[in-house]
């Protein structure tokens, strides 16, 4: 085995690649779930540490040669705790979904009930989503949110008051206020559930002061770390002074069902890159991008208003601002998406509240400032991106022939393909993105690679 060689030995997986850097560095990714990670983060991730199997935990493990993975484990965990503030912490978690399932399996047995935000209201597929595993494993109960778009905080006690669940969620995955801690720390109380905290949307302002911590009100947090936290994917379980108080075994609990229950070898180098993140994330710089993200998202939400589009809760106060494209269409997320990625803005389609179409081809778009902050663009820059993203789903509405997707199967997938087919040549699309590219010239992104 050669040792020296490099990607450049695997030409196909090093031209994707630099295809991949060239699209992130010539795009807007807008996408609230993504982030740019620093360099030193990129760095622990390939790295040698790769190499290491390291089952079990620090001064534990099943495996010898581990005495200088437990140094960054310990100090991932130690800066995860000192970060949020927590008495325990679990850095293993290979991603959000599998780090939720272990919190329910700490502390609920199958057929318990559960209650978390519906998912076509902004919650996530792991809060007990009928096709989730979570939502077949337990008996889940949806809170939803009203017809302002705004957590129905009333409902939410109703249910818990009637169905006495084990478990209550609070968080969410397109919801753009802030998150109602102490309103369900109350309602978890009344019925004597778990509640968990899942921050993975909004752990970097909560780290950053921009929006509040759960952790006074909540007996357990999860978060992902590659998200507004700007780490790695992976994900992290920590148990609250709280949490301890309700279940002093509450963290060896959630050890065991990560390991051994359900994971094997840690991911080393995601380890590492959490912990380089969690420094990061312990600056003063840190804390003046997470509330800059703020201020860019509230730009945005304000510029995309001014042109006549309609957001969700009318606007944000946190990274994400979720368009509603029903007083065009109903469906119509697909197409406005395909249609920004041709002018070089990567977003997601996203359901709305009382979501008139489905899952699979929402109604909505839904946008974040993370990424773009950390390119260094402020207001100004958002004030130019919504002006963009108007004129894209304005151009989209004149060229789309009907506005609506077709319910039959066959007709709709026929009006996708028929629209995708004519974006390349359209040419205000391609105004747009050379405007995109522009923009993105003036902040570069990892120029040493």
């Amino acid at each position: 085995m050669d040792f020296e060689n490099g990607i450049g030995s695997d030409p196909e997986i090093q031209k994707a690649m630099q295809d991949e850097l060239k699209r992130q560095r010539e795009g807007l990714e807008m996408i609230p779930s993504e982030n740019f990670t620093s360099m030193a983060v990129l760095e622990a991730m390939g790295s040698i540490l790769t190499n290491k199997y390291s089952e079990g935990y620090p001064g534990k493990r099943y495996y010898g040669g581990n005495q200088y993975i437990d140094v960054i484990e310990k100090a991932a965990q130690e800066r995860a705790k000192k970060l949020f503030g927590v008495p325990y912490a679990n850095v293993q978690p290979y991603s959000g979904s599998p780090a939720n399932l272990a919190i329910y399996l700490a502390v609920c047995k199958p057929g318990d009930t559960i209650m978390g935000m519906n998912l076509t209201d902004g919650g996530h597929l792991t809060h007990g989503w009928k096709t989730s595993e979570t939502g077949m494993m337990f008996n889940s109960i949806p809170y939803h949110v009203k017809a302002d778009g705004l957590i129905d905080v009333e409902e939410a006690r109703k249910l818990a008051a009637e169905h006495k669940p084990k478990l209550i969620w609070i968080g969410a995955t397109a919801y753009t206020r802030p998150l109602p801690f102490k309103e369900f720390a109350e309602i978890a109380e009344q019925c004597g559930a778990y509640l968990v905290a899942d921050i993975s949307h909004v752990s970097g302002l909560v780290v950053a002061g921009a929006h509040e911590s759960p952790v006074n009100y909540v007996h357990i947090i999860m978060t992902t770390t590659h998200k507004t936290l700007r780490g790695p994917r992976g994900a992290m379980i920590m148990v609250t002074e709280k949490g301890m108080k309700k279940d002093p075994e509450l963290g060896e609990k959630v050890d065991k069902v990560i390991f051994p229950g359900m994971q094997g070898g840690p991911h080393n180098h995601t380890t590492a890159g959490i912990a380089v993140a969690l420094k990061e994330a312990a600056t003063p710089q840190f804390k003046a991008y997470g509330n800059q993200i703020v201020k860019n998202s509230r730009a945005l939400a304000e510029q995309l208003k001014k042109n006549g589009i309609k957001l969700v809760t009318d606007g944000t106060d946190n990274h994400m601002v979720l368009i509603d494209l029903t007083p065009f269409g109903k469906g119509l997320g697909v197409f406005v998406q395909d249609a920004l990625d041709q002018a070089g803005i990567t977003v997601n389609k996203n359901t709305i509240p009382k979501e008139p179409a489905s899952a699979f081809y929402p109604s909505g778009i839904r946008l974040g400032t993370p990424a773009l902050t950390t390119r260094g663009m402020k207001e100004p820059e958002m004030r130019e991106v919504g002006d963009l993203i108007s004129q894209v789903i304005q151009e989209t509405m004149k060229i789309l022939p009907n506005k609506v997707l077709p319910d039959d199967k066959e007709a709709r997938q026929a009006a996708i393909r028929a629209f995708k087919e004519q974006l390349p040549s359209n040419a205000k699309f391609k105004e747009l993105k050379a405007r995109v590219l522009v923009l993105c010239n003036r902040f570069p992104l990892y120029p040493k690679l």
